[in-house]
């Protein structure tokens, strides 16, 4: 991650679709407090930082160590499933790819807590991927417990007691690829590995796969959504 986040089409896409899903409702607003719950190697947690001041947690100690050289003092130790944090301390939470981990068996507990945190009217957004189905070798490398389908975040969402605003599928046009390799990874040994598919393409192939989530993003600043998709976007508030 640390490696390639700052560069690799897909982390790129995804932070213009998190700044379509945030700017619709804090656009102008740079005063956010915000956490970053579960946040890698600081890449998003830095991105972050135009809608506010941010904080970062993380359980894994390797991340962490990277992520402070981008967010020096900003990010600390903790799980999900215990924030080290007071009642209604944040503006937005922030969960991408952290819910569906192996190392996360209770999803309802880690957002309880995430409820805890945030202030009444606050809102949290989070990414989650999507299908069993598209379970494959990148979800043995990462160690994926779980994916989802919209209707099933949607409702661990509201059963944690958050209004969901808006929810699609996103990382759509790009969809027929990646359900290629998962079917192609089952019916032929050959292709079976053990790593994770974020490995750094050449750059004019980095940048083509760029496109189809610019077209994403500013589809959903307008309003839009997504059928299937290989992700889950979420943005759901705590009542006031």
């Amino acid at each position: 991650m640390a490696a390639v986040e700052d560069r690799h089409w897909w982390y790129r896409g995804m932070r213009a679709i998190v700044a379509a899903l945030l700017d619709d409702v804090y656009a102008n607003q740079p005063n956010l407090r915000i956490l970053d719950a579960g946040c890698g190697t600081g890449g998003n947690a830095r991105f972050l930082t135009r809608y506010g001041s941010v904080v970062g947690i993380d359980i894994a100690a390797t991340a962490l160590t990277l992520g402070l050289r981008r967010l020096p003092g900003a990010l600390s130790r903790a799980s999900v499933l215990d924030l080290p944090f007071a009642d209604a301390s944040f503006d937005l939470v922030t969960s991408f790819d952290v819910l569906y981990h192996r190392g996360v068996p209770d999803e309802q507990q880690a957002l309880s807590e995430t409820c805890r945190v945030l202030k009444p009217g606050g809102r949290l957004l989070i990414r989650l991927p999507a299908y069993e189905f598209l379970r494959g070798n990148h979800d043995r490398a990462v160690h994926t417990r779980r994916r989802y389908t919209s209707a099933e975040a949607r409702a661990l969402l509201e059963a944690g007691g958050l209004v969901v605003e808006r929810c699609s599928y996103i990382n759509s046009l790009l969809f027929p690829l990646p359900l290629a390799q998962r079917l192609l990874e089952r019916a032929l040994p050959v292709f079976e590995h053990g790593s994770s598919d974020l490995v750094l393409p050449r750059p004019l192939v980095n940048q083509a796969l760029s496109w189809p989530l610019a077209t994403e993003a500013a589809w959903l600043a307008r309003g839009g959504g997504f059928p299937i998709g290989l992700s889950i976007i979420l943005r759901a508030q705590r009542p006031a």
